[in-house]
């Protein structure tokens, strides 16, 4: 005992007061439409899926998977396939479905893996987005922002061009124009008499069915994600705050680690435990890409958005809050274990040259395999040219080693890092929806 006081009063001390939109506090009514709209499969074209299907409570919001089964897919988590051959999916999504902890915190600049959605003044939204000028300036913050967008993707939720309406104008671009996708989901929340009276009730500035926009539904949406998935209630909370027996002695230690010799919090840092800032990190690239590199099967990364040779492979800092649970890890959740990651980041270019060598790509992600799909998920993991583009880009970073034990204790802090009211989440799932569509997928 004598030991961890020591440890405890050797560290700074200061409580945790982590800011967040609407003071933490957002309007109950508004949540509580925002929790209904996540999970209604109205909102996707085909009625086949929800922001839920890959973000879902029971998967402590993610699905579980390497990389998401979006629109036609059936079931949920890990146990998701890509649906019959009649209707199967087109596509496998990309990019991993990140978590959505802690997006309510007014640390969160950045959102999706690249960054695509940021605050930025001097924009009429206050904001930049795919949708440029087209983004509707009555968004109330980034996380309703980023709700615009999923439902705009045919992979994700707005299905092919020749299947629905809002498909088709998905596939021509039209998200804000007349007969485009916002609209038209507008439509369909105005025709639905059960929503119509929740968004009188949840908005001021909504006094009839016609009053309707979607970006009413992505403020809603946001509100319930924010004030149901914030996670700032941790063991390591506790012991900021003054109770020195919250963490256990290797947390402790693994703090220190984390904050000195592993030099994690380089980039971890702040009350999120992520900069917000980009880094190439030399992650494995599995999937089908983003259309750069060899066949179209890499991912450029930040630099799909900057153009800057400086962002290749760059990718944003994940928030670490209740990052214990939100496996797999990487922008393609090429790593299915925390261990797994955390050995990554002590030696980028090895690791990812590991990866290759010992064809990890073929064993460690977590993906329903079928063979139209997968047969060329592997291309860029096994071209070398690709691999040391990759390796190349991470050559700044300086090997860490860590004994064992630090590296066991380093873990134990990462764990401590648990959200305590984030262990069972089955509460922020409705037992039904307004449209009356069925909960499972």
């Amino acid at each position: 005992m004598k030991k961890l006081a020591f440890l405890a009063l050797a560290l700074p001390l200061t409580a945790t007061a982590v800011d967040f939109v609407d003071n933490g506090t957002p309007d109950t009514a508004k949540v509580e439409l925002g929790k209904l709209l996540f999970h209604d499969k109205f909102l996707s074209g085909n009625k086949n899926i929800s922001c839920a299907t890959c973000h879902h409570a029971l998967a402590d919001t993610g699905d579980g998977l390497s990389l998401p089964i979006g629109e036609g897919g059936v079931g949920l988590g890990v146990t998701r396939d890509t649906g019959s051959k009649k209707h199967a999916v087109h596509e496998r999504v990309p990019r991993n479905a990140p978590p959505v902890f802690m997006l309510g915190s007014t640390e969160v600049t950045h959102i999706f893996h690249d960054g695509r959605v940021e605050a930025a003044e001097g924009f009429p939204s206050g904001f930049i987005s795919p949708a440029g000028q087209d983004l509707p300036n009555t968004l109330e913050n980034i996380v309703a922002v980023q709700a615009m967008f999923p439902v705009t993707s045919g992979a994700e939720m707005a299905g092919q061009g020749s299947e629905n309406h809002i498909a088709k104008a998905a596939a021509e671009g039209n998200l804000a124009g007349p007969g485009g996708v916002w609209e038209l989901l507008a439509k369909r929340l105005q025709a639905n008499d059960e929503y119509v009276d929740l968004f009188i009730g949840a908005f001021s500035d909504v006094s009839s069915a016609g009053d309707i926009t979607y970006a009413h539904a992505a403020n809603a949406i946001a509100a319930f994600e924010i004030d149901a998935w914030r996670a700032d209630n941790s063991p390591y909370d506790d012991y900021m705050a003054g109770n020195y027996n919250a963490m256990s002695s290797d947390a402790i230690v693994g703090k220190a680690l984390f904050e000195g010799k592993a030099g994690c919090s380089n980039c971890h840092n702040g009350e999120i435990f992520s900069d917000m800032d980009f880094h190439a990190i030399a992650m494995p690239q599995i999937g089908p890409g983003k259309g750069d590199g060899l066949g179209g099967r890499d991912d450029f990364g930040r630099f799909r958005e900057t153009g800057d040779a400086n962002d290749m492979y760059k990718f944003r800092t994940p928030i670490l809050r209740n990052v214990a649970l939100t496996a797999p890890y990487g922008h393609t959740g090429a790593y299915d274990t925390l261990e797994d990651v955390v050995r990554h980041h002590m030696a980028p270019q090895g690791a990812i040259r590991e990866y290759r060598d010992n064809g990890d790509c073929y064993t460690k992600p977590v993906m329903p395999s079928r063979s139209d799909l997968d047969a060329q998920d592997c291309v860029i993991m096994d071209d070398w040219a690709s691999v040391e583009a990759i390796a190349s880009a991470a050559s700044d970073y300086t090997p860490v080693s860590l004994n064992p034990t630090e590296f066991d204790q380093l873990i134990a802090f990462l764990h401590a890092l648990t959200d305590k009211g984030d262990i069972d989440l089955r509460s922020d799932v409705p037992r039904s929806v307004p449209s009356g569509l069925t909960l499972a997928e």
